[in-house]
């Protein structure tokens, strides 16, 4: 059921329903005719990433997105959404590829973070999200990130630069799990719920910071019904992709890097204000 009056905590709770849809039921949702590629030509295939081509409304198209798996095997397979490096570098590798051929991309954030992992740190997790960062932002075709359920961290913002960034209602986005920032703050884990509160990861929170660009309604929930908030989705997809695509690379890129040069300055400005 719908719930009126949602906390921050409520709002995580929902981002991790176990029954709420993962990025390949919305992809199945979303586009037609999706092809997955893997690899990144330099370790293996990580199927914490999956990512392809598609067509969006007839118009081929880019996907990457972060997977979590289903049922327990499902999750162990996509390492529980958490990205080793070489996912990284397989979603970099197909954005490139999308721009050789000037198709728009479409990234799908959930993940609770990078794999933290020893091994993952030792084929360069730290280089493989700061690479990401920096190549995104000169992608010279249009970029629609969303934020399905979970955006963790850098391990979520590496796949997150974009020229229009649209979240579920019932998503959160942050710059760690509210157990950790607890952990962190209050030395004590268990204080997750009070954590979310002040963390100001909703959606409703990252709109008004001017962070995200549109809130996408779910109405019952993705976890109830998803046919709702995938429509919706569809319309807006439409809607920016169609704004996007009129622009020529140069001025997208510029909008591009004010964009996120002006949550920066926000954000800045924000500190000094406290």
């Amino acid at each position: 059921m719908m719930m009126k009056n949602k906390t921050a905590w409520d709002i995580v709770k929902l981002a991790r329903h176990p029954k709420r849809i993962t990025s390949r039921t919305l992809i199945d949702h979303l586009v037609t005719d999706f092809i997955e590629l893997k690899g990144d030509r330099l370790f293996r295939d990580d199927q914490s990433i999956v990512g392809g081509i598609a067509k969006f409304n007839a118009m081929p198209v880019t996907i990457i997105a972060q997977e979590k798996g289903k049922d327990t095997n499902d999750k162990i397979k996509h390492n529980f959404g958490m990205p080793h490096p070489e996912g990284y570098r397989k979603a970099i590798r197909l954005m490139k590829q999308a721009e050789k051929f000037n198709r728009p991309i479409i990234s799908i954030i959930d993940t609770p973070g990078a794999y933290p992992g020893i091994e993952a740190e030792e084929r360069g997790q730290a280089r493989a999200i700061a690479q990401n960062l920096f190549d995104m932002m000169t992608i010279s075709v249009p970029i629609i990130v969303i934020v399905l359920s979970e955006g963790g961290s850098g391990g979520a913002l590496a796949i997150g630069v974009g020229d229009r960034i649209l979240m579920f209602e019932n998503a959160i986005y942050s710059i760690l799990s509210p157990e950790g920032f607890a952990s962190i703050l209050y030395k004590d884990s268990s204080k997750a719920e009070e954590a979310a509160e002040i963390m100001k990861l909703t959606a409703k929170d990252l709109l008004s910071f001017q962070i995200i660009d549109k809130v996408i309604l779910e109405k019952e929930g993705l976890h109830e019904d998803p046919t709702f908030g995938v429509n919706e989705l569809k319309k807006q997809l439409s809607k920016h992709l169609n704004q996007l695509l009129k622009l020529n690379k140069k001025t997208l890129l510029e909008n591009r890097y004010q964009k996120f040069r002006k949550i920066g300055v926000y954000q800045e400005e924000g500190v000094k204000h406290e």
